[in-house]
């Protein structure tokens, strides 16, 4: 399945893959400091495997990675690529006074009230250099009621306005995130890391709602925080480190595939393909791992491989 019209660019180029996104965390110093010019990198190396999706929030780096990923896009032409950021976080001091990009010593608080998206988006349409945001997300909205009443009538009026194109919320969290998928109206829901090898409840109750209500999935996190990319080194699983027996699971998952002649990488990018969604969301923050994680999108995956990997995943 490709992304779906609203999440498409408006104008397609050659070797378009619709089936994958960049995400910008990373390049928002999520874990490890990067510099603006191996961000930059980083983006067109996308670009140049024919991705044209990239994920961003105003969080990631206190604005950096919005800022990098409209730097490095500027001289593309806009109807080629599609932006999602997000909403819901504002970046403040400890007083909470709202503070500039990259600003030394920003924290980060939940806000979903109707004023502060339309502040949110005015700060990133800025850092993005752009007009539009193609998909908006409501980010790690813990307070439902509170979203549903303030944030979601907010992003509706900017769809309504054309500001926006598409509506989403994205987290963690299943619970909250089956509840927009029945009460708001979203194009989609992103799920960070409940579609994976590892963890699968989003096929428990999210993917049935969101299937019942006509809402799209987009899968984000399929290696739980990097313990499905390299379970022998530091591995983490949800940002800390893995659990011992988290780890001992992924080395068993990893040796089914090796057997079978592919990698742990490949089938973690591919699993959720298994479950219709519409698309792959990968982070990435060098153009090596962009380049390894298109080529496991593409990789050739045994089908009785998938059968040892539920196996070994159901214990």
């Amino acid at each position: 399945m490709a992304f779906r019209a609203e999440l498409r660019p408006l104008t397609e180029t050659d070797h378009f893959r619709d089936d994958l996104g960049l995400g910008c965390a990373p390049i928002g110093n999520l874990y490890t400091a990067v510099g603006d010019g191996d961000a930059v990198a980083t983006i067109q190396a996308a670009l140049d495997h024919g991705i044209r999706f990239f994920d961003t929030a105003p969080n990631y780096g206190a604005g950096e990675s919005e800022r990098r990923l409209g730097a490095a896009l500027a001289g593309i032409d806009r109807d080629t690529v599609t932006l999602a950021t997000k909403v819901g976080r504002m970046i403040v001091d400890a007083d909470g006074t709202e503070m500039p990009v990259g600003a030394s010593g920003a924290g980060l608080i939940s806000d979903v009230g109707y004023d502060a998206v339309w502040r949110s988006i005015e700060g990133s349409l800025k850092r993005l250099r752009t007009d539009r945001i193609d998909l908006l997300h409501l980010h790690d909205p813990e307070d439902v009621d509170a979203a549903l009443s303030g944030a979601m009538r907010a992003m509706i009026e900017l769809r309504d306005q054309g500001v926006v194109r598409a509506l989403g919320v994205g987290m963690v969290r299943t619970a909250p995130l089956t509840r927009f998928a029945a009460e708001a109206p979203v194009d989609v829901i992103m799920e960070a890391g409940r579609l994976t090898l590892l963890d699968r409840t989003a096929l428990d109750e999210l993917l049935p709602a969101a299937a019942a209500h006509g809402v799209g999935i987009l899968a984000a996190g399929v290696y739980n925080s990097g313990v499905l990319a390299d379970p022998r080194g530091v591995a983490y699983f949800d940002y800390h480190p893995a659990p011992p027996a988290t780890v001992t699971t992924a080395l068993r998952l990893e040796e089914a595939c090796l057997r079978a002649g592919a990698s742990l990488a490949d089938a973690a990018v591919q699993y959720p393909f298994r479950h219709d969604v519409e698309g792959v969301i990968v982070g990435a923050r060098t153009p090596s791992e962009v380049e390894a994680f298109a080529a496991s999108a593409s990789a050739r995956i045994p089908d009785a491989l998938w059968s040892e990997l539920d196996r070994i995943a159901a214990g």
